[in-house]
């Protein structure tokens, strides 16, 4: 297949794209400098004109806190943009794969979330997201909403790499959210198989036991063999701008694998 991927240039788009050309597939990368999402027009002409058979949308608004202080420009890439994106996938008549979020949901669940549990986003970019979610499902007849969590890659700032940076320092890590990484590779892999299910709504984050984020820092330092000054603290103790779900477990259906044997093999690829 011909598929056209946006946002490109990112964390995930730079291990998708190499992932969809190893299973077969030929990439169209796309990001801001040639096909702005947020042009409604631009977007559908560029689309119509590369006539790709299928669109994985990745383009999107991430700096979850910043959110909170320019909710329109959050509104206008993750809402808007997405909406532009579909527009061009159902004038072409193609499948679309969008990217979304552990976000959507406000974190009050004891058990892993569903695809079709009730959204009630508590953040701006949690609810631009959700619209933009919200208009594919109710446009597109060929869809995919891909959820995932706690994201990591080589090639963007994460998680993973900031605790390595900051080993030599005394930390305090947030111990009272609860979800599951992910890795960009395990993601890619995972929005490559969607291509044989059915439309829908997919939970596409890391599998195996939740973690915190203080116990991911501590696996993170276990396996890299360092010895750390590491401590929980609570989320009021490390106070951010934006409202994170507590609880973001995902259930993936198998689809990813534990997300502890992930982590040891991003590790090898990193220079400790």
């Amino acid at each position: 297949m011909k598929i056209l991927v946006t946002g490109a240039l990112g964390m995930l788009g730079q291990d998708l794209c190499p992932t969809l050309e190893d299973n077969g597939h030929e990439v169209i990368e796309t990001d801001i400098q040639n096909m702005n999402i947020t042009d409604r027009e631009q977007c559908e002409k560029f689309v119509l004109e590369k006539a790709p058979d299928f669109i994985i949308h990745l383009a999107a608004y991430t700096n979850v806190d910043k959110a909170e202080d320019e909710p329109e420009k959050a509104e206008l890439i993750n809402a808007k943009g997405t909406e532009n994106v579909a527009r061009a996938a159902i004038k072409a008549d193609i499948p679309i794969i969008a990217i979304s979020t552990d976000y959507v949901f406000d974190g009050t669940k004891n058990s892993p979330y569903l695809p079709d549990d009730k959204t009630n986003p508590k953040s701006v970019y949690g609810k631009t997201k959700y619209e933009g979610e919200k208009f594919i499902v109710e446009n597109c007849k060929k869809y995919y909403i891909a959820r995932t969590s706690w994201l990591y890659g080589i090639h963007g700032k994460n998680f993973v790499d900031t605790m390595l940076k900051l080993k030599d320092k005394d930390l305090k890590v947030v111990d009272d959210q609860t979800g599951t990484p992910t890795w960009t590779v395990d993601l890619s892999e995972a929005l490559v198989k969607l291509f044989d299910k059915p439309y829908g709504i997919y939970h596409l984050s890391g599998g195996g036991e939740p973690t915190s984020w203080y116990n991911f820092a501590k696996t993170i330092f276990e396996y890299a063999n360092l010895k750390v000054n590491l401590s929980p603290c609570t989320s009021e103790e490390y106070p951010q701008k934006a409202n994170r779900p507590k609880y973001s477990v995902m259930d993936n259906g198998g689809m990813l694998r534990d997300w502890r044997l992930a982590l040891k093999e991003y590790l090898k690829l990193t220079d400790i």
